[in-house]
């Protein structure tokens, strides 16, 4: 039998820093950050960006690279995502409009002209 209670989870103790005394800045291992916090991709994901604030804390894991970092954010300081205006919009749309004309046919393509030869497929081939 065990000393521990079942709902007790471990922590990796190499990356739990919540005061910021080994590394610097409150860092928690990976899936250990507290309530309130949430990396860039949790925000967008709900619909939020950070609004112009720094990091507060960060999440470090072992990856095979080595480690890897995620900054958290707080969400009480995140502000809604901007949408485009209609005229960015349209600049978007010619934009994506413009990648899927060839350069050499002039035709538009439903696909995205390769970069690398700046004319379609079927242009390369010729």
């Amino acid at each position: 039998m065990t000393d521990f209670p079942i709902d007790r989870v471990a922590i990796p103790v190499e990356f739990h820093d919540p005061h910021g005394t080994r590394y610097g800045f409150p860092t928690f291992p990976y899936r250990g950050a507290p309530e309130g916090l949430a990396t860039i991709r949790q925000l967008r994901a709900a619909g939020l960006r950070p609004g112009g604030h720094d990091p507060v804390a960060q999440i470090y894991w072992r990856h095979r690279s080595g480690r890897r970092v995620a900054y958290l954010y707080r969400i009480d300081l995140a502000k809604p995502k901007r949408t485009a205006t209609p005229a960015q919009r349209v600049a978007i749309g010619r934009a994506l409009l413009a990648r899927q004309t060839c350069t050499t046919c002039n035709q538009v393509k439903p696909y995205y002209i390769p970069r690398r030869y700046g004319e379609c497929l079927d242009c390369i081939g010729s």
